[in-house]
C-alpha cells in the first residue's frame, strides 16, 4: 500500500509539473497597448487584439515579442477556429475557402513558439485578415522574419500590426471586409527607444522593406489609432515623427 501510495504521488506531481510548465507566461514587460479606434479589445494570453465586428477582423494585434518566444520549440497546431471573445458573428474556419485569400495571421504563429496554449491561440480567426497569397508567403513573410530577428537583436519589442480598414479593396462571403493595404510597428523602449513603421500593399513585392518603412504618424493618419498613449507626450512625439533606419540596422 505505501508503495502504490508513493507512485500515486510520483505520478501527480509529474502531471502538475506538466501543467504548470504549459502554463508557463513571460515576464511582466509593461503594457503599451494602443487605444482601439473601431473595435474592442480582446486579450489572450499572450497577445491582445482589437476587433471590429463591422469589418469581422481586428484592427491590429499587439504584443511583446521575446526572444524566448521566439525561440520555444513548440511546432505550428494550425488549429483554426472561431475565437470564443468574440461578442458576436464571429469568423469560421472555413469563411475564407474559394475566396482566392489566405488567412493571413496578424500575430504570427511564428512568433509565439513558447508553448501550445501561445502558438494555438494565434489561429483564433479573430487574428486573421484576408491576404493575397503572393503578399503572406512573399514580402508580408520576409517582414515578419526581419521583425523576429529585430526583436533578438534588441532583446525584445513591442510589436503592433494589422489592417489598414478605411477604405477596402473589396467584401467576401459573410462580410468580411478584404483590406488594400496592411501596417506593422516595432517599438523597442528603455533608456534608448526607438520606433519604425510599415505599410504594405496587400499585393506581392520584390522590393526590399526598407522601401516600404514610415513613420509611426502616418500610419496613425491613415488608421485613426492612437499608438503608444502611454509614452510621454515629447518621447512620443520625437519618436513616431521620425524614420530613423540606421538604429534598426536598415
Amino acid at each position: 500500500m505505501k508503495s502504490l501510495t508513493r507512485y500515486l504521488f510520483l505520478f501527480l506531481a509529474f502531471v502538475f509539473s506538466s501543467c504548470t510548465k504549459e502554463e508557463v507566461r513571460l515576464p511582466d514587460t509593461g503594457d503599451y497597448t494602443p487605444a482601439s479606434s473601431k473595435g474592442y479589445l480582446i486579450k489572450h494570453t499572450y497577445y491582445t487584439l482589437s476587433y471590429s465586428n463591422s469589418d469581422r477582423q481586428s484592427e491590429f494585434a499587439y504584443y511583446k515579442l521575446l526572444p524566448e518566444s521566439i525561440n520555444g520549440t513548440q511546432a505550428r497546431t494550425d488549429d483554426f477556429r472561431i475565437d470564443p471573445k468574440v461578442k458576436n458573428n464571429p469568423v469560421s474556419s472555413t469563411a475564407y475557402q474559394g475566396s482566392g485569400y489566405d488567412r493571413g495571421h496578424l500575430c504570427p504563429a511564428a512568433d509565439m513558439a513558447l508553448n501550445r496554449t501561445a502558438m494555438s491561440e494565434t489561429f483564433y480567426m479573430s487574428n486573421m485578415s484576408p491576404m493575397t497569397p503572393s503578399f503572406n508567403r512573399g514580402i508580408w513573410s520576409t517582414l515578419e522574419s526581419w521583425v523576429r530577428d529585430a526583436a533578438i537583436s534588441n532583446n525584445g519589442v513591442y510589436v503592433v500590426t494589422g489592417p489598414i480598414l478605411n477604405g477596402s479593396c473589396g467584401v467576401m462571403n459573410g462580410g468580411i471586409i478584404i483590406p488594400c493595404s496592411f501596417y506593422k510597428l516595432v517599438f523597442k523602449s528603455g533608456t534608448n527607444p526607438k520606433m519604425l513603421g510599415f505599410i504594405l500593399s496587400n499585393a506581392g513585392s520584390s522590393s526590399s522593406i526598407k522601401s516600404f518603412t514610415v513613420s509611426v504618424d502616418e500610419i496613425e493618419r491613415r488608421t485613426g489609432i492612437d499608438f503608444f498613449p502611454q509614452l510621454e507626450d515629447a518621447i512620443e512625439n520625437q519618436l513616431e515623427g521620425s524614420v530613423n533606419l540606421g538604429v534598426w540596422g536598415l
